[in-house]
């Protein structure tokens, strides 16, 4: 069968970016004195691969095994091959058909190198890896040498190449021409749902899609990610947006706030979001610390006099999806990890208020090596309706 012959199917870069890719994280592999490594969180996978995986590894994880000196070597599931070779660029790829099957499939690979004593780097702080699937591997492996190699992926998918940053900038094109349109469209009576179809529209029209984990109106506001509901916006009340345009499998995302005439308490949490959110991109610069741009956030919020209102990190590091996926390096208290020039991180800061609004702002940035570069062309400052 040719799958590259099925419609709509195929990697969204050329094959050289994703040789590339691999070829960056085997120099972390070597570095890190690893003999393989099974990559497993989602993201990572997609970033490597093309093959985007939510829709296939739920069911039990998808390894791309790294070997230095090797091809790399996919084990999915069969039910999912056509996608994977439809959607990827990898050409060896295992299959199992059964959940357990997992663990038996890729001991068999390693083995097949003669690895099965030797030190593996696997993802543990990545989402796509259950404890019960590190003991399956090591029950058939019982020699092998597992060790936490999160990182090694995790860092250099944080730096982005060329040709990230220019679909980057082009699917945040897309979101602020969503923002616009939601700014445009907001009215007494007009509901989330009937938002959130307008810059769904809006964004197939202009060659893109939407993404949008955020839209709340009045009281629903108090609900921390809440998704597109039939309630109204009144006058008199807030409103709040998370979303972003996707495009070529990446997508980049800022939230906005308004008002649909005066409401104090989100148009003042709004006010110290904006200073918070300043003082943290002030911050970043190459060679800082991820935990010291946190703490420039938060010490706006904590000189303000209100430290329980910033109840999350500053931010974390983005795509092919700019939601904060686990495995991506954060912007939180105490981390130690590096900025870098070409590392992107979303920036949300959403404040809770005392009769429990959640509101604020958000910016999307790239590390230059003089600071950092704002990509949303939208102002970030409180739309009035």
């Amino acid at each position: 069968m040719t799958f590259s012959a099925i419609p709509l199917t195929g990697i969204p870069f050329p094959r050289s970016e994703y040789e590339r890719r691999q070829k960056k994280v085997l120099e972390n592999v070597a570095r890190t004195k690893l003999d393989a490594l099974l990559v497993t969180g989602h993201s990572h996978l997609q970033y490597l691969t093309g093959y985007d995986p939510s829709t296939g590894a739920y069911f039990a994880p998808f390894p791309l095994i790294l070997v230095p000196g090797r091809a790399p070597i996919f084990v999915v599931r069969a039910y999912d091959e056509a996608a994977v070779r439809a959607n990827s660029c990898i050409d060896e790829i295992v299959t199992y058909i059964h959940r357990p099957d997992f663990a038996k499939q890729t001991a068999n690979v390693l083995r097949q190198y003669g690895l099965q004593a030797k030190k593996i780097g696997l993802e543990l702080d990545a989402w796509g890896l259950a404890p019960a699937d590190v003991s399956a591997l090591q029950a058939q492996l019982p020699e092998m040498k597992v060790t936490d190699a999160t990182d090694v992926v995790r860092l250099a998918k944080a730096v982005k190449g060329q040709l990230e940053l220019e679909v980057m900038r082009s699917a945040m094109t897309l979101t602020d021409l969503a923002i616009k349109t939601f700014q445009g469209s907001l009215r007494e009576g007009i509901t989330e749902t009937e938002m959130a179809d307008t810059l769904s529209e809006t964004l197939n029209k202009a060659g893109g899609r939407l993404v949008m984990p955020v839209l709340a109106f009045g009281e629903r506001a108090k609900l921390p990610h809440p998704s597109p509901a039939q309630h109204p916006i009144r006058n008199n009340q807030p409103a709040l947006i998370e979303c972003g345009g996707a495009k070529s499998g990446y997508s980049v995302g800022v939230c906005r706030g308004a008002v649909l005439g005066r409401h104090p308490e989100t148009e003042a949490l709004h006010a110290l979001a904006e200073e918070a959110l300043e003082a943290a991109i002030a911050a970043i610069r190459p060679g800082v610390t991820a935990g010291s741009v946190d703490a420039a956030a938060r010490t706006v919020v904590e000189r303000a006099g209100s430290p329980q209102a910033l109840r999350h990190r500053t931010g974390y590091s983005t795509c092919p999806h700019w939601s904060g996926h686990r495995g991506n390096v954060s912007l939180e208290p105490g981390a130690t990890h590096l900025l870098e020039a070409g590392m992107t991180f979303h920036m949300p800061i959403h404040l809770f208020g005392d009769s429990g609004y959640i509101f604020g702002c958000s910016e999307h940035v790239v590390v230059t090596e003089n600071g950092a570069e704002i990509l949303s062309r939208t102002p970030r400052t409180l739309y009035r309706a």
